[in-house]
């Protein structure tokens, strides 16, 4: 008797073992493959089963949670949500998260180990902190002042801080409220096919994810090459520069929408922005040296991150002599998002140094405390401190007594440049207007703020003028907000 309990015994400790090895197994080599099945519902119960962290512009949260009593509990809300959908982006229970949502979800979920003093134990435990804050580098007035300016045109703009990179607005116009897409109900899905079915797109994020071709605003770009390059060594020397200007092994004419283009210097050329004497200057300057000078303020950047992904503005070397030529004017396949124009702008302005761009200042607990904070990098160097001073000085020409004077400040410095941005099968489509520049307060040593502007569907009918008319008025009401600030 006495051996068949022994054997009992021994056969109830296997099943023992056989169970604590499955246990193991399903806890622990299998964890993951659970803890992802779509089927488990568990771990989006408790990300919903909290209130989600804000995202707060000059102290102030524009996002906010909604106690919805459903499964689900705590829905997304926001403040003024059209007006800052272009940085909080969304955070749906439907459709997951775009943009600063998305980016930094871990912080704002409370899932990422930084909010917590004891990791360890919260991954044993599997408890959740409360989800963290997000402070951004928006200002918020000249946040309205770029909204308000687009108003019901398509467009965006993009405006930095050029000593450090931060950045002070982000707007694109229409915009959307991303509320719309917050909580589970048949509402939700029927907003976002209409918002991913509209022809003018609302949620795209024009002032950083569209690039446009840059048109009179890149001359900015071939004039540090040309300088840089020793090809110019006075601006105000003749260049040389025909009118009409015969692209090199083509029959095309390039021409001017002004006069007194022929043989014009630079500074000439650069305040009435004549086509016929950048697009040789680009020719002369090479497909090397503008490859390399449009490196330097940021375009053919791939990883370029504020924190969420941005579209990489390009300038393509690839290309004859005559494709170069319309290339550094702006035109051919160069393309630039607004931001990556505004960064144009922050490198004159910032003695041709191009500071990384960031939009999150720092991030924290629920409490306050710090958990990361942003620091200045030099993102890298687009021209000599030289070339910039001149720069400077061709830019104020602009302002002062070019197509730029829309965007004057009384008592400031301002620097522009406008431009026309031709587009469509044979150049049919609206041009877009652009124009950057950048604002320096009277009695400040340093410009405060760099900013780019491009309306989509702008009034444009002659040249450069219609950037200086329908966005040089934008970009002035965003930088008298930073510099009243």
């Amino acid at each position: 008797m006495t051996r068949y309990i022994r054997h009992a015994a021994a056969f109830c400790a296997l099943l023992l073992l056989a169970l604590l090895a499955n246990a193991a197994r399903v806890q622990v080599v299998q964890a993951r493959q659970y803890d992802e099945n779509p089927a488990n519902r568990r771990h989006t119960i408790a990300r919903y089963g909290q209130p989600r962290g804000d995202i707060l512009v000059e102290g102030r949260a524009v996002t906010g949670s909604r106690d919805s009593g459903e499964e689900f509990r705590y829905e997304r809300s926001y403040r003024d949500g059209p007006l800052y959908a272009p940085v909080t982006g969304f955070a749906s229970q439907v459709y997951g998260t775009a943009l600063l949502e998305e980016a930094a979800d871990g912080v704002l979920s409370g899932t990422d180990p930084r909010l917590s003093p004891l990791p360890l134990w919260n991954d044993l435990t599997r408890a959740r902190n409360p989800g963290g804050h997000v402070v951004t580098t928006l200002d918020a007035a000249a946040q309205r002042a770029a909204y308000a300016g687009l108003g019901s045109r398509r467009g965006a703009v993009a405006a930095l801080e050029p000593a450090t990179g931060r950045i002070l607005a982000l707007v694109s116009t229409p915009s959307y409220d991303p509320e719309e897409l917050s909580g589970t109900d048949s509402g939700v899905a029927r907003a976002w096919a209409r918002l991913n079915g509209a022809a003018d797109r609302p949620m795209l994020n024009r002032a950083v994810r569209q690039t446009y071709p840059p048109g009179s605003t890149f001359k900015v770009v071939t004039a540090a090459a040309a300088l840089d390059s020793g090809v110019v060594r006075d601006v105000d020397e003749p260049t040389g520069a025909p009118d009409p200007y015969r692209l090199p092994g083509s029959s095309t004419r390039l021409t001017n929408e002004v006069e007194g283009c022929e043989n014009a210097s630079l500074r000439h050329a650069f305040q009435w922005s004549c086509n016929t004497v950048f697009a040789r200057l680009g020719v002369e300057v090479g497909r090397s040296a503008m490859r390399t000078g449009a490196a330097g303020f940021g375009f053919n950047d791939r990883k370029l991150r504020i924190p969420f992904l941005v579209s990489p503005s390009t300038f393509d070397a690839r290309v004859d002599e005559a494709q170069l030529a319309l290339s550094s004017i702006g035109q051919y396949n160069t393309r630039a998002t607004p931001l990556q124009m505004a960064m144009v702008a922050a490198a004159v302005a910032n003695h041709g140094s191009v500071r990384t761009p960031h939009l999150v200042e720092r991030t924290t607990t629920d409490d306050g405390d710090t958990v990361f904070a942003t620091g200045q990098r030099t993102h890298r160097q687009a021209m000599s401190p030289a070339t910039a001073v001149r720069l400077r000085e061709l830019m104020t020409d602009v302002v002062e007594r070019g197509t730029g004077k829309n965007a004057a400040i009384p008592g400031a410095t301002v620097g522009g440049k406008s431009g026309t941005a031709q587009h469509g099968i044979h150049n049919s489509g609206t041009p877009y207007a652009w124009f950057i520049s950048w604002a320096r307060a009277e009695g400040s040593m340093e410009p405060a703020v760099a900013v780019a502007v491009v309306v989509e569907d702008a009034a444009a009918d002659r040249g450069d003028i219609s950037g200086g008319g329908d966005a040089a008025p934008i970009a002035r009401a965003v930088m008298e907000a930073v510099l009243d600030r």
